[in-house]
């Protein structure tokens, strides 16, 4: 099996490299990611300006330009192959609920869907002031990666996988299907001398019961399989 990487936090993010350790587990991997920091630049594209391309070794690329662009060029025009899954991530923040329409990093897996391949976001939520352990996070992932490879995924979806941030990565989290919640988020804002400084706290955001935000607070690995349309 071959997966094609990416992410929205860049090609040299911890998350990344516990991805590709995951998936290099199962298969071949292919590394096309973002040169630096693209979070939460939705399923932006780059049409008006040529998008850099530097070959870090043989499977490994950056690409100056956005999630959605390296999907794009991975699978279209950078003659790699053919691939299985596309795999995005392991990003550093929760992507539940309605992030789905800001994130760069469901954007990638998303336009690998639009483009007929299947795939998978991951995201980890983070709690101020606690550390990650990026090895135990590798093996979350190849657990979950293992799992969902003997799943069926409906055509036109994708799954979103985002896991708890815990005080120990030592067991497994218990993996649970949720729909995404639709309610929005804290959105609060601090006025200062240059403008209005956007200051929302995550944590605070609503927990519908059931729902991903809910779960992946609770200390649960939230499954969502998401619908592009």
């Amino acid at each position: 099996m071959r997966f094609l990487i990416t992410n929205d936090d860049g090609v040299q993010a911890p998350g990344i490299a516990a991805l590709a350790e995951a998936a290099s587990r199962l298969g071949d991997v292919v590394v096309v990611a973002p040169e630096d920091q693209r979070s939460e630049c939705g399923h932006s594209t780059t049409t008006r300006d040529p998008i850099r391309v530097v070959r870090l070794d043989t499977a490994r690329f950056a690409i100056h330009g956005t999630p959605a662009d390296c999907v794009r060029l991975a699978l279209l025009s950078l003659d790699l192959g053919e691939f299985d899954y596309v795999l995005s991530g392991v990003n550093a923040g929760g992507n539940l609920g309605v992030d789905r329409f800001m994130s760069g990093t469901v954007a990638a897996a998303r336009e690998a869907t639009l483009l007929g391949k299947k795939a998978m976001a991951f995201s980890h939520y983070l709690i101020r002031d606690r550390d990650v352990d990026w090895s135990g996070v590798t093996n979350w992932t190849e657990e979950v990666l293992r799992q969902l490879l003997e799943k069926d995924l409906k055509s036109g979806h994708l799954w979103n996988v985002n896991f708890p941030h815990l005080s120990s990565y030592e067991q497994m989290p218990e993996v649970i299907d949720c729909a995404p919640s639709n309610l929005p988020l804290s959105v609060q804002f601090e006025e200062g001398p240059e403008g209005y400084t956007y200051n929302g706290r995550y944590s605070e955001r609503p927990r519908e019961e059931g729902s991903d935000v809910a779960e992946c607070f609770g200390g649960k690995i939230a499954l969502s399989e998401l619908a592009i349309g």
